[in-house]
């Protein structure tokens, strides 16, 4: 059943949305039928985005060449945003039927999209690993999270991203945050390395700087930072990308956190024991991490991983999420569980005994 759930930024044709759906919905599915986790989450991200709740279940196919001319005026960015949504969908399987990566293909050509995930996803249904992340190297996801000094990005898949360098300096002016009142940004982003026990950008342990942009960002939009969490984290931070390229952070993250398709990324690495997407819930809060980074999008048009947060470290967390333009989270994923970043539920264990040890509480 398709109904209006709530208002988005943009105005969306229901006759539209359910095309679409049933476009990514026969692109996707494996023989058997979409799994569960595959309709939930493209369920609640269609809802999030268009503010209509079409049901994955039950939609009839839609063929390539259908799909194209429902699309035919929108201009080619839409297009490839559709298409990563269908990638995002293939992503949640384990393995990927090559069927389904042949056939997404297929949908992507039709709709005039040359795109690296489309590669990416087929890659991960030939087994060929170290050729995804190659392809995932090349769509900037590493150039984003390497160091300012650190190595190309195409460097080998076996080290792909430079270990940060020792920078007494730079670990001198995140330590200078401190100082600063605590309803401030560049404050409680210190605090929650602190608390945390994360060694500092800089110092030995650390992670590299562009990494260390992300961190600015769950203080802004209230992520945790356990697995879940930044899964959140990265599905607002890709949408809120004007490049649409910025899905390589969704899709990597998905692939390292759910699928154990990459197993390191250089700085995060991850055991596939514990899934995230399929958690309860989480469908909802990474919809709703990509609505609100598609509102940023529109309010602020750059990518966050550029911002010079430095600059707006001494003023108070709620101004610099005005100046970006940060909305806040939906009920819905408040509802599913959506943890706040001060809060035990947005840490893994370690992070809630270091936190505890720290503030002097027992956890």
């Amino acid at each position: 059943m398709n109904g209006r759930v709530g208002n988005d930024i943009d105005e969306h044709d229901i006759d539209e949305v359910t095309l679409v759906a049933r476009g990514i919905a026969t692109a996707v599915a494996p023989e058997t039928g979409l799994t569960e986790v595959q309709a939930a989450l493209l369920q609640a991200i269609a809802a999030a985005l268009t503010g209509y709740d079409v049901d994955y279940r039950s939609l009839e196919p839609l063929a390539p060449a259908d799909l194209a001319e429902v699309l035919a005026a929108r201009e080619l960015a839409y297009r490839q945003r559709i298409v990563h949504h269908m990638v995002l969908g293939e992503l949640v399987l384990r393995p990927i039927p090559v069927v389904v990566a042949h056939r997404v293909a297929k949908y992507a050509e039709a709709l005039g999209v040359q795109d690296n995930f489309v590669r990416v996803a087929r890659r991960y249904a030939q087994g060929a690993y170290g050729l995804a992340w190659m392809d995932l190297a090349r769509s900037g996801f590493v150039e984003h999270v390497q160091n300012a000094d650190g190595v190309s990005a195409t460097a080998p898949a076996a080290s792909p991203i430079a270990p940060p360098d020792i920078d007494p300096a730079l670990e001198a002016r995140w330590q200078a945050f401190s100082e600063l009142p605590h309803d401030t940004l560049g404050y409680q982003v210190w605090d929650m390395y602190y608390s945390r026990g994360f060694q500092l950008p800089g110092a030995p342990g650390g992670p590299p700087v562009g990494l260390a942009q992300h961190d600015f960002v769950h203080v802004l939009a209230d992520y945790g930072t356990n697995l879940r969490g930044e899964v959140e984290v990265f599905a607002l931070i890709g949408r809120a990308n004007p490049d649409p390229q910025g899905f390589a952070w969704l899709a990597t993250l998905i692939g390292l956190f759910e699928t154990g398709y990459i197993t390191t990324s250089g700085f995060f690495d991850r055991d596939v024991r514990d899934p995230v997407i399929q958690a309860p819930g989480m469908h909802v809060r990474v919809a709703d991490g990509i609505r609100r980074g598609k509102v940023i999008w529109h309010r602020c048009n750059k990518d966050l991983f550029d911002l010079d947060y430095h600059e707006h470290a001494a003023r108070p967390v709620d101004e610099v999420r005005a100046i970006i333009g940060v909305p806040p989270k939906s009920e819905a994923a408040l509802v599913a569980g959506s943890a706040a970043l001060a809060s035990f539920e947005g840490m893994s264990e370690m992070q809630r005994k270091k936190f505890a040890e720290r503030r002097g509480e027992v956890g």
